[in-house]
């Protein structure tokens, strides 16, 4: 549940709109509330119904089960928070794109060494994770079409350097159909490019969230983005990395980035907020954790299936977190609630 509420300060003065997102007990008036915050914001207007005391317990800085304080609430009520399935169930969809790594550091593909190197009996590092976390993706997703970028490398036809291609090469047209698609045409598009530099992935990131973006104006739960990063090495472009991950925080879309090989990933740790809130470059903070890093030689031994769901973890928590702060219910829940709006209406 939700509980929204104005409260006001021990003095009296309207102190902010409170939002809570966990489980509230409902029996009496008082609710416990393992944690809140008080954002200052005026009070709504017209709102007079009984006086709420509400416990605030283990707030920042005070241990478990400690009382850090209470709060009086003038008005308050309580919102369904869905649940991934919900939305999945409702009709939104999950559009993958990925995006990979075609930079020199990986190696020679014709070298027996590479991590481009295709080799007929055993998949490269970047066709395993590939492979697994696709064939989830393309579940929840009706038409099970991956678009399908490259970045690092130089491509024909006049072998310039690009940070955003399509690995079929039709920029009219950059998907593929479902994930063997995918596998297709990064096998197509291997000898038919050289590899070369810098680890640039801002500017698909930012391709995506202007994707995300026009799907945002529809106002409704009915399309997320999930961008699949595979790279060999730490982004050269950390800053506008930080700021183009900020600004897609606020956009129906996560990013997956998995490392393949065995470079040193510590610094990509700093994209992925589990250890703290990102920030850009100016000090903004990201206003949600839409960030999963997964370092693949950790799971080099793993199942497909375990391998899937470590890479895919947080995604359901984080289109549930997406839909729940813009107060959007799922496609189907939203047109029953509609409708019964409309038939109740005088």
């Amino acid at each position: 549940m939700i509980l929204r509420g104005t409260v006001l300060r021990c003095g009296g003065s309207h102190c902010g709109v409170v939002k809570y997102l966990g489980r509230v007990r409902e029996e009496g008036v008082g609710k416990t509330l393992p944690q809140t915050s008080v954002p200052r914001g005026e009070m709504p207007s017209g709102l007079h119904p009984p006086l709420t005391q509400i416990c605030l317990m283990g707030g920042v800085g005070w241990g478990e089960g400690v009382t850090s304080g209470f709060a009086n609430c003038i008005a308050w009520k309580l919102h369904r928070v869905h649940s991934f399935l919900d939305y999945i169930m409702g009709g939104c969809q999950i559009h993958c794109t990925v995006a990979i790594d075609f930079t020199a550091s990986n190696g020679d593909p014709r070298n027996s060494c590479s991590l481009h190197h295709i080799n007929p009996y055993q998949p490269n590092e970047y066709l395993r994770a590939l492979v697994a976390v696709g064939e989830v993706c393309q579940d929840y997703d009706s038409d099970k079409r991956f678009s399908a970028l490259g970045f690092g490398a130089r491509i024909p036809p006049k072998y310039e350097v690009s940070h955003d291609f399509a690995i079929n090469f039709n920029p009219e047209d950059d998907e593929c159909e479902g994930i063997q698609g995918v596998v297709e045409a990064y096998q197509n598009c291997l000898p038919k490019v050289q590899l070369y530099g810098p680890t640039n992935v801002a500017p698909i990131i930012s391709k995506v969230a202007r994707m995300a973006a026009a799907e945002e104006s529809t106002g409704e739960a009915s399309q997320y983005y999930i961008l699949l990063i595979l790279t060999d090495g730490v982004v050269t472009d950390m800053s506008d990395t930080r700021e183009a991950i900020v600004r897609a925080s606020h956009l129906p879309m996560s990013v997956i980035i998995v490392g393949v090989g065995n470079a040193d990933f510590t610094d990509m740790q700093i994209l992925d907020g589990d250890d703290g809130v990102l920030r850009s470059p100016r000090g903004e903070p990201a206003l949600r954790d839409i960030v999963q890093f997964v370092p693949f030689r950790e799971l080099k031994n793993a199942s497909p299936a375990a391998l899937a769901k470590c890479v895919l973890a947080e995604v359901p928590k984080q289109v549930v977190e997406y839909y729940s702060h813009k107060e959007l219910p799922p496609r189907s829940l939203g047109a029953q609630t509609g409708e019964a709006a409309a038939s109740s209406a005088p």
